[in-house]
Formats: structure tokens, C-alpha cells, sequence
């Protein structure tokens, strides 16, 4: 059984990333690699292809969303993820016991007593014509279910039916309410009816391996996958991390040169890359981590030699790069330098209809 160092694991990682070297590849068939891009901000996934894919412009992923070839919602973890129109299908109903632990935990006792297949039928029937938001929705469901907690009966429908966040939402720009619309009337298409577990296992070892059992669980938010994982051990490959823990990967899949270069590169908040193992130390050491990812929030991040360096924010026109060690001098040139192409990114947005012009003054790039 094969040791793999950190370096091995880190550049391995990076690799099938797209970030040791931009590729060409559609922003469609980058996304289905990657099985889902982490969306709780509108503008990380642009930026996130951004910083994957050559020549990567704005409207490349607006059209993918508008012409329902991605599609947004609540899957990994319960958070707000884009994933391909033909991955949705399967995925949403592998992870629906992610999202009925959230509803439980929080809104359990809210809704105690009304059966999950009368909340389910309502939540469809209602979701059936024009998108409603949140509290449209919940606002419908007391008519139904009178004396009820409006917030809760919208959550919990929400994690009971298959849903998506249609556009405009969920694309550059767009914040406020978030509307909500069925997803198999959205898509053309049922959900699946099969738990494509062994599918999930595979397409996230082609990006995010080698991994541990416990890194499959905090990426994708399932639990108790070691006795399905052992089931599937004679098609996969295993080695051993630097800890000695047992790490499986695709049994064709190559590991990375340890000494492959790597650019310095931006990475959005809630990036993948920061979030795809329970072990992150192949790309974030702990004392970084604590500064990155607080509560909720996951900072937008950069890398030095492949390794979480520092933080950044935009503010105005304005782009504050907070490094948490010293940068040599030419490192700090090419942060810079990579600095002022997110900027470039950035302002190369088009306007949205309804918004304020951007804030007047220079563009600069500050180090904090």
C-alpha cells in the first residue's frame, strides 16, 4: 500500500482542480468534474471558473444558467451548490437525508404532527405555477396548515421537494429573495429513483482524491458511508496519507509530481478547494483555517505555492489582499499580478438593469 506525502497529496489535488494550470475545457464539462460548484455567493462560481478555465468570461456561465444547463440549489451539506442539469436529477435524492436532518434539527417540533407526505403535496402544488419566494411560499402554506410557523412550513417544504432557484437569481450580481420553482417541471425530467451512491464516490475521487471515508462524508454532508465505501473497495485503489490513514482513489487516476510549480491563484469564498476534505491540511494548515472559516463564512482565499497564504475582499474598487505570513519579494509580485487580473475580472462584469453604477475612483490593489 502506497505512503503519498502532503506535497504529492496537495499537488495531486490542485491538479484536478485546474489549478496548476488553467484548462480549456467548457465551463459545463469543468463543473460536472468538479460534481458541483459551492454557490452560496452569486459571484464565487464565476469567479472560481474563472481562476480554472482560460479565456472564462461572464456570460459563459449566465448562459449555462439561463439555458438550464446548470441549475441552482440546497444539495452538499445544505448549502446552495450549481450542478449540471443531468447530475441534479441523481443528486438531489442521494442527498435528500442530508437536508431531512437539517429539517428535523431545527424545525421538527414547528411541524410535528402534519404528515410529510401532506406538506410534500402541498409544497408541489403550490411550487407548481410562478416561482415563489421563501415567504410567498410559507405565507400559502399557513392558509393550509393554519396556526403553523410560516418560516418553518417554507423550510421544511423546501427540503421535501426537489426544487430550483430559477434566474436571474444565483447569477453575477444578483442578491435579495430567491425564488423557488419545481425542479422536475424546470428540467423536463423526473428525479431519479435510484441512490447513485457509487457514481457520487467516483466523480468525487476524480477531483477531489486520494480521499478518506470521513473526507467523502464532510464534502458531501452523508453519513455512515464506511460499510458502502468497503463495498466498492475491489474498484478502487487504496494508499496510505502521511498520517498513515487510508486514503482511496480511482485505480487509473495518476498522482501529481511533487514538484510541479504552481501559480499563485484566487480562489472565491466557499471554494471547493477549502471545503472538500474533513482533513484540509493538504491545502489550509490550522492556524490559517481558523482565519479563513469562522461560523459559517469561508473567506475568500489565495495560494502561494499551492497552499492557502492569505485572504483577500473587494471593497469599492478596490481589492485588499491580507497575506497571514511574509511574502518574499518576488512572490509578492506575482500575488500582485494575479491580484490585478481578479480585478480586471471583476470590472468586466456587465451592469445589471435596476443597479447603481459602480463606485467612482481607480482601481488599486492594496496589501493590508
Amino acid at each position: 500500500m502506497a505512503v503519498i506525502s502532503q506535497r504529492t497529496l496537495n499537488r495531486t489535488l490542485l491538479q484536478r482542480q485546474f489549478l496548476t494550470e488553467r484548462t480549456t475545457r467548457a465551463p459545463l464539462d469543468v463543473t460536472g468534474h468538479l460534481v458541483a460548484l459551492q454557490a452560496q455567493e452569486p459571484d464565487a462560481p464565476y469567479i472560481g471558473l474563472w481562476t480554472r478555465i482560460t479565456d472564462f468570461g461572464h456570460d459563459d456561465l449566465t448562459s449555462l444558467v439561463h439555458d438550464r444547463s446548470l441549475v441552482r440549489a440546497k444539495l452538499l451539506r445544505n448549502t446552495q451548490h450549481l450542478v449540471t442539469a443531468d447530475d441534479f436529477p441523481w443528486l438531489w435524492p442521494l442527498l435528500e437525508p442530508v437536508l431531512g436532518r437539517t429539517r428535523q434539527g431545527a424545525f421538527g417540533r414547528a411541524v410535528a404532527g402534519i404528515p410529510e407526505d401532506e406538506l410534500r403535496a402541498a409544497g408541489r402544488e403550490l411550487l407548481a405555477g410562478e416561482p415563489l419566494t421563501r415567504p410567498q411560499l410559507g405565507r400559502l402554506l399557513a392558509e393550509r396548515f393554519p396556526g403553523r410557523d410560516t418560516t418553518a412550513l417554507a423550510y421544511v417544504v423546501q427540503s421535501l421537494v426537489a426544487h430550483i432557484h430559477p434566474p436571474p437569481s444565483g447569477t453575477w450580481g444578483q442578491r435579495g429573495a430567491t425564488p423557488l420553482t419545481l425542479a422536475d417541471a424546470w428540467l423536463g425530467r423526473p428525479m431519479s429513483t435510484d441512490a447513485r451512491l457509487d457514481t457520487m464516490v467516483l466523480r468525487y475521487l476524480a477531483a477531489f482524491g486520494p480521499a478518506s471515508v470521513a473526507d467523502l462524508q464532510a464534502w458531501s454532508g452523508l453519513t455512515r458511508l464506511r460499510e458502502p465505501l468497503d463495498a466498492m473497495r475491489s474498484r478502487l485503489r487504496v494508499h496510505r496519507g502521511p498520517d498513515g490513514k487510508e486514503l482511496l482513489d480511482l485505480p487509473d487516476a495518476p498522482l501529481a509530481d511533487p514538484d510541479l510549480p504552481v501559480p499563485v491563484r484566487f480562489l472565491p469564498a466557499y471554494d471547493n478547494l477549502v471545503l472538500g476534505h474533513a482533513d484540509r491540511t493538504r491545502v489550509i494548515g490550522d492556524e490559517d483555517r481558523a482565519r479563513v472559516i469562522t461560523g459559517s463564512e469561508v473567506r475568500p482565499v489565495f495560494l502561494v505555492d499551492g497552499v492557502v497564504h492569505g485572504v483577500w475582499a473587494l471593497k469599492e474598487t478596490t481589492l485588499h489582499i491580507e497575506p497571514h505570513r511574509p511574502l518574499t519579494g518576488p512572490q509578492a509580485a506575482e500575488v500582485e499580478q494575479e491580484a490585478w487580473r481578479v480585478l480586471d475580472f471583476v470590472r468586466a462584469a456587465p451592469a445589471k438593469r435596476g443597479r447603481r453604477p459602480a463606485a467612482a475612483g481607480e482601481p488599486a490593489v492594496t496589501f493590508v
